[in-house]
C-alpha cells in the first residue's frame, strides 16, 4: 500500500497518480490534468510496457495523446519478462526529469505493485538464477498446483493474493522465501513514502458493461492480427499471458473460437478488476472519485491541492 504525504494547500504534489481498476476512465482524466496542470504521464501499466502490444492494452495512439508527453511505453520486447525493480528505476528517472523541467508528473495506470515501487522506499529482494531455474523447471514439469500448495504452507498470507494459476508469480514468491529463509510478505518493507504525492483513484458502477465492451472493439480493432504480428510473443513469459493475448494466442491456435476466446477475456478481466479493487481500496490515501460523474476533472483538481 501507498501512503502519499500531505500537501500544503494550494500547492501542487511532486507527484499525482491516477490509479484503478481496468477501463475505468484512468487515461481520459489523465489528459485533463495534465492539460489542467502542465503536466505528463508516466505509464503505470505493466502490460503498455511491451512495444507492439496496443490493442490489447487500450494503449493510446499518438493522436488520442492530444499532444501530452507519455513516459515508458513502448520500452520492452515482447519476450522481456516483467521486472518491477527496472520499472522502478526507469519511472523515478522520468519523474525526475519531469520534476527538473518543472512540470508535474502524472503516474498512471492500474499495476499497483508498480506504482507503490515507485512511491514508497521500495528494495527488492534479490535473485538468484540457480534457484529461479530449478522452480521454473519443476513448474513446467508438474504445473503451478503443487507449488502453490508449498507457498500456501510457508507464506498463507503471500497465497491469499496470488492466483493458484499465476506460476510466475508463485516461482518469485518461492524463489524469495528460499533467499531470505522469511516468509515472502516479510520482504516487503513497510511503507515509507519516496515521493510526495496525492493519489486518485477512479472506480465506477458499470465496468461490466465496459469491459464488455472493450473487449468486443479490441476483437474488431484487430487484436488477432495485432498478435499475428508478434511472433516472438509466446516465448515471453508476461507477455502470453497477458489479458486478451493469451486467449487470442489460443484463438489462433484452434484451441477457442473467437466468442469463446472473447468471452474468456471478459471472465478474466473481471477478475482482474476484483483483484485491482482490492489492492488499491487498501491503501487509505487514495480519494476515490465516481469515473461516470460529469465533475470528474473539478473533483480530481480539487484532490490535487
Amino acid at each position: 500500500m501507498s501512503y502519499g504525504c500531505s500537501v500544503p494547500n494550494g500547492t501542487v504534489p511532486r507527484v499525482i497518480t491516477v490509479v484503478g481498476p481496468t477501463a475505468a476512465g484512468k487515461s481520459a482524466l489523465s489528459l485533463a490534468l495534465a492539460h489542467e496542470l502542465g503536466g505528463e504521464v508516466v505509464n503505470a501499466d505493466s502490460m503498455q510496457l511491451y512495444r507492439g502490444m496496443d490493442i490489447g492494452t487500450a494503449k493510446l495512439s499518438e493522436t488520442q495523446r492530444e499532444g501530452v508527453r507519455h513516459h515508458l511505453l513502448d520500452i520492452w520486447d515482447v519476450t522481456v519478462p516483467a521486472a518491477v525493480a527496472e520499472y522502478q528505476t526507469l519511472a523515478r528517472a522520468a519523474i525526475d526529469d519531469i520534476l527538473a523541467r518543472r512540470r508535474v508528473p502524472l503516474l498512471v495506470g492500474g499495476s499497483g505493485l508498480y506504482v507503490r515501487a515507485v512511491l514508497e522506499e521500495f528494495d527488492f529482494p534479490g535473485t538468484d538464477p540457480e534457484i529461479r531455474a530449478r522452480l521454473e523447471e519443476e513448474l513446467a514439469a508438474v504445473g503451478a498446483a503443487p507449488l502453490y500448495e508449498r507457498l500456501r504452507r510457508w507464506d498463507p498470507e503471500a497465497a491469499s493474493k496470488i492466483l493458484p494459476s499465476n506460476g510466475r508469480r508463485i516461482v518469485r514468491a518461492l524463489e524469495v522465501i528460499e533467499l531470505t529463509g522469511r516468509p515472502f510478505t516479510a520482504a516487503l518493507p513497510e511503507p515509507t513514502p519516496y515521493y510526495e504525492s496525492r493519489q486518485i483513484g477512479v472506480d465506477r458502477d458499470d465496468l461490466d458493461a465496459r469491459i464488455e465492451r472493450r473487449v468486443e472493439i479490441m476483437w474488431a480493432a484487430g487484436l488477432i492480427d495485432e498478435v499475428r504480428s508478434l511472433p516472438d510473443i509466446r516465448s515471453g513469459r508476461t507477455a502470453s499471458r497477458a489479458l486478451g493475448y493469451q486467449q487470442a494466442i489460443a484463438q489462433i491456435d484452434g484451441e477457442m473460437t473467437a466468442a469463446e476466446a472473447m468471452a474468456s477475456t471478459v471472465q478474466g478481466t473481471r477478475r482482474f478488476v476484483r483483484r485491482q479493487r482490492s489492492w488499491f481500496r487498501r491503501d487509505p490515501a487514495i480519494v476515490w472519485l465516481d469515473g461516470a460523474s460529469d465533475t470528474l476533472v473539478a473533483d480530481a483538481l480539487a484532490v490535487t491541492g
